[in-house]
C-alpha cells in the first residue's frame, strides 16, 4: 500500500496543539466571513457605507467585517448585514449532508 501525502495545510494543521488548533480555527472562521462580504460587496458593487446604511450598523462594522476582525460583531449583525445584501439562509454541511439554515431565528425580534 502506498502512503497518501499529505498537503502542506494538513501538515501544517496536524502540527498544532489544541489550542493553537482552537485559535487557527477562530482566525479561519473570521477569514472566511470577511471574504464572503468582500465578495458579495464586489459583485453588487456595493460600498462600505451603503451596506452599513442598509443593515442599519454602522460603517465601522462593515470594515470590522470587511478586515475579519469578528470580534466586533455578533451572529445578530451578521445576520442583518446579510439580510440587507438579500440572503436569508445559509447551508451548512458535514461529510457532504447539507442542512439549511434560517438565521432570522437566532436574531432578537
Amino acid at each position: 500500500m502506498s502512503k497518501k501525502n499529505r498537503s502542506t495545510y494538513e501538515t501544517f494543521v496536524s502540527n498544532l496543539s489544541s489550542e493553537q488548533k482552537k485559535e487557527f480555527d477562530a482566525e479561519h472562521e473570521e477569514l472566511l466571513l470577511s471574504e464572503l462580504v468582500l465578495a458579495i460587496m464586489e459583485n453588487d458593487e456595493i460600498s462600505v457605507r451603503e451596506l452599513a446604511k442598509m443593515a442599519g450598523v454602522s460603517p465601522t462594522i462593515i470594515q470590522s467585517i470587511r478586515a475579519g476582525r469578528g470580534k466586533s460583531h455578533n451572529l445578530e449583525t451578521f445576520y442583518k448585514v446579510m439580510k440587507s445584501l438579500g440572503y436569508d439562509q445559509f447551508l451548512v454541511g458535514k461529510n457532504g449532508h447539507f442542512v439549511s439554515i434560517d438565521f432570522s431565528n437566532f436574531v432578537k425580534k
